[in-house]
């Protein structure tokens, strides 16, 4: 069985990394997910992190041409090895240094890197290792053992769906979802609508596309909230303009409510900056011309 799981890892590997290569290179969420990566961090740009994302998801469909080309060849075993250990390295960045991020490996994840993400690129570097040192090829162990093949391979494939974060947006998500449609939401209150935390929209917020743009200035953490008409206004302060036209404002961001992680669809976020000493609105303009940038939602 070692020596059938040996010969089949190759096929494996190259259906993880076509997988994860092309969401990365010819999926329309990069633009979306970039801004909220560590890569966009360690890079100090979203538009760079989009063009890495895409070049890393072309390496990976070489890869898995590679593994499933030759897979009796050293070379792209040890090729998806050194990608597993960049892998492991980048994710150990984002961990340390930006944990609220997310890791953007399959481009269509924008939750902050967890065990799962560490686990799946150990799996890289070590079935890359193992694929070098292999000598069989998949389709010889396929053609030998096929019925024990099909098994070893549906039991990895769900290994490696277990490790991935769409577990959670395919299978887990929309279980809970049922759930709060049939037994109803633990957090509803007696008159029918549901209550979420402040901490909560305060992590859909930052999150956000809205945040990442409008982060420059905001100079605090939350200051105070409130509910209004169905919106929660969450209020931090902040430094508008530079030099000599700088001033002290209020941000004020609001959103739904009863949005929450687990609210399919972007969410709609309204800013205003307020002058501190007058309450005058400040940077209408640019707030106007704000939901002209692609998935970015901002009223002013």
């Amino acid at each position: 069985m070692l020596s059938l799981t040996t010969g089949l890892l190759p096929l494996l590997l190259a259906g993880l990394l076509a997988w994860t290569g092309a969401t990365k290179a010819l999926g329309p969420d990069v633009v979306r997910t970039a801004p909220k990566t560590a890569l966009a961090r360690l890079l100090s740009s979203s538009e760079r992190a989009v063009l890495v994302l895409r070049a890393t998801g072309w390496a990976e469909l070489l890869l898995a041409g590679a593994l499933l080309a030759a897979p009796g060849s050293a070379l792209p075993g040890a090729a998806t090895a050194v990608l597993g250990a960049g892998f492991l390295g980048y994710l150990g960045y984002g961990r340390a240094r930006a944990p609220q991020a997310s890791c953007g490996c399959s481009a269509s994840e924008d939750t902050p890197v967890t065990g799962r993400s560490f686990a799946r690129a150990a799996l890289v570097l070590a079935g890359g290792l193992t694929a070098a040192g292999a000598h069989r090829t998949w389709w010889d162990a396929l053609g030998d053992r096929p019925v024990a093949s099909a098994v070893v391979l549906a039991v990895g494939a769900l290994v490696l769906f277990a490790l991935s974060a769409d577990l959670d947006r395919r299978l887990l998500l929309p279980l809970r979802r049922t759930r709060l449609r049939v037994f109803g939401h633990p957090l509803t209150g007696r008159g029918g609508a549901r209550q979420v935390p402040v901490a909560a929209s305060v992590e859909l917020l930052e999150n956000s596309l809205a945040w990442h743009t409008t982060s420059p200035v905001v100079r605090s953490a939350l200051l105070d909230h409130w509910d209004s008409d169905g919106w929660r206004v969450l209020h931090y302060s902040g430094v508008h303009g530079e030099g000599e036209a700088a001033r002290p404002v209020a941000v004020l961001f609001a959103l739904d409510a009863t949005a929450g992680r687990d609210t399919p669809g972007d969410p709609v976020i309204r800013v205003s900056y307020v002058d501190a000493d007058t309450g005058a609105p400040v940077a209408a303009e640019e707030l106007r011309a704000a939901p002209a940038r692609r998935s970015l939602r901002l009223v002013e």
